[in-house]
């Protein structure tokens, strides 16, 4: 993966409960919050870091609406 923390995997987003979904969505919230802050002030060192985690708050929203309309599980059946 290019861009984005290698703890949040799609594949390994996939195995974590809805809960953890939830917990993981909200940690990452806070820390663009933390990272618009340090630009807005000057402070950020790693710009790079906004668009990763960006792109892992997409990721986990995906992996939710996947489970919510249930797609996940329809192709890990069919696949069986």
């Amino acid at each position: 993966m290019a861009v984005g923390s290698k703890d949040l995997a799609p594949a390994k987003l996939r195995e974590l409960s809805d809960e953890s979904l939830a917990e993981e969505l909200k940690k990452a919230k806070a820390e663009l919050f933390n990272l618009r802050f340090q630009s807005a002030t000057g402070q950020l060192d790693n710009h790079a870091r906004l668009r990763a985690v960006r792109k892992d708050i997409a990721r986990i929203y995906t992996i939710m609406r996947e489970r919510e309309l249930n797609i996940g599980v329809e192709k890990a059946s069919e696949e069986a």
